[in-house]
């Protein structure tokens, strides 16, 4: 099932609007990402031999899926920075301090949509804002709409995956070490994922 449909660039052969799919239609609604269900992730290489992975696992978010007009479709994610976690205490504690995230200052890390498109079967691209710091810049994201279902509590859920790669100094955290052997400690390049489970939200006064 597409989430959202492309534009045909074919001349339109009748003034009828296109039928809406009704599975598709009722996707639509406001969405809660569910954190219990739902991970954001980071992998970038350390000493220029191995890659370290980290987690945010304290984040929120809202989905506004809209199946009739998918173009009006938003995401707006919010992370914890304090919630960072690599498994190594010392490490964490860098992470957050004034060399990296400084998260006593600039407590989250937000991301809120711009634009979203389909790029083929059940691929799309997210554009945004991500504001790390004091710093927002656009981002894009590579998702993969994983479907919707009922769950055992009766909850309508929808599921997402997707990565993408930005260059850290793009947003001010530019912090390092020379090795002795040549190069450095942290790469600018992070690899950024998402797995997203989201719960849809009651509408007033009944369902849709």
């Amino acid at each position: 099932m597409a989430l959202f449909t492309r534009k045909s660039t074919a001349a339109p052969v009748t003034a009828e609007a296109p039928a809406v799919d009704p599975a598709l239609a009722a996707l639509t609604g406001t969405y809660t990402l569910d954190p219990a269900h739902s991970s954001i992730g980071f992998t970038v290489r350390h000493a220029m031999v191995t890659n370290v992975r980290g987690s945010f696992g304290e984040h929120e978010g809202t989905l506004v899926l809209d199946g009739t007009d998918p173009a009006n479709s938003t995401a707006a994610i919010d992370v914890k920075i304090a919630s960072v976690d690599t498994g190594i205490a010392d490490r964490d504690g860098h992470l957050v301090s004034g060399d990296f995230f400084d998260a006593e200052k600039f407590p989250l890390m937000t991301f809120r949509s711009t634009r979203a498109e389909q790029l083929g079967g059940e691929a799309y691209r997210i554009t945004g804002d991500l504001t790390i710091k004091d710093v927002t810049r656009p981002l894009s994201i590579d998702l993969e709409f994983n479907g919707s279902a009922t769950d055992v509590y009766g909850n309508e859920r929808v599921g997402f995956e997707g990565s993408a790669e930005i260059l850290r100094s793009d947003w001010g955290l530019t912090w390092n070490a020379a090795l002795e052997t040549g190069g450095v400690m942290v790469s600018d390049k992070v690899k950024l994922t998402f797995d997203i489970s989201a719960i849809k939200a009651a509408a007033p006064g009944g369902g849709f």
